[in-house]
C-alpha cells in the first residue's frame, strides 16, 4: 500500500511540473523562467515563417472623436439590441459620451421599426460619429473626468 501511494505521488509531481512547463512557456519564458519573446526563442528570435514588422507599419492612433464614435456605436449596439442601459462608467464612458449614447439609441430604435436593423445600424455609424465630431470639436471636453 505504500508502494502504491508513492507512484502516484510522483505521477502527481510530474504532472505538475509539465503543467508548470507549459504554463511557463505559453507566458513567454523558457525552461529556465528566464524571459523570451512568447515564441519560446530566447533573444527575440523571429519565426522564420512570421511576417515582418517595420516602424512605419503602426497605424496612427485614433482621435478622442474617433475614439469617442466607437465606444458610443458599440455599446448603442449592445443597448439596441438588449433593450436595457447599463452604468455608463462600466461601459468606459463620460457622463457626455452616455449622453450621446441615449440620444443615438432613442433615434436607431424609431429607425429599427420603421425601416429595419441595417438601417438603424447606419443610423448608430453617422449619428455617433456627428455628435462625437461635434463634441471633441475643440479638444477634449472640460468640466472634469465626468463630463
Amino acid at each position: 500500500m505504500g508502494r502504491r501511494g508513492g507512484t502516484r505521488a510522483r505521477v502527481t509531481a510530474r504532472g505538475l511540473g509539465l503543467a508548470l512547463l507549459a504554463s511557463m512557456l505559453a507566458a513567454g519564458c523558457d525552461a529556465t523562467g528566464s524571459s523570451t519573446d512568447g515564441s519560446g526563442r530566447p533573444g527575440g528570435t523571429p519565426h522564420p515563417s512570421a511576417p515582418a514588422l517595420s516602424a512605419t507599419s503602426s497605424a496612427r492612433p485614433d482621435s478622442d472623436a474617433e475614439l469617442c464614435a466607437t465606444i458610443v456605436a458599440h455599446w448603442s449596439r449592445a443597448v439596441l439590441d438588449s433593450g436595457t442601459y447599463g452604468d455608463y462608467q462600466s461601459m468606459g464612458l463620460s457622463n457626455g459620451q452616455y449622453e450621446i449614447l441615449r440620444n443615438v439609441v432613442d433615434a436607431a430604435r424609431v429607425v429599427k421599426r420603421r425601416q429595419g436593423a441595417m438601417a438603424a445600424d447606419e443610423l448608430i455609424d453617422r449619428e455617433a460619429r456627428a455628435a462625437c465630431a461635434d463634441r471633441y470639436r475643440d479638444g477634449t471636453p472640460s468640466g472634469g473626468p465626468w463630463r
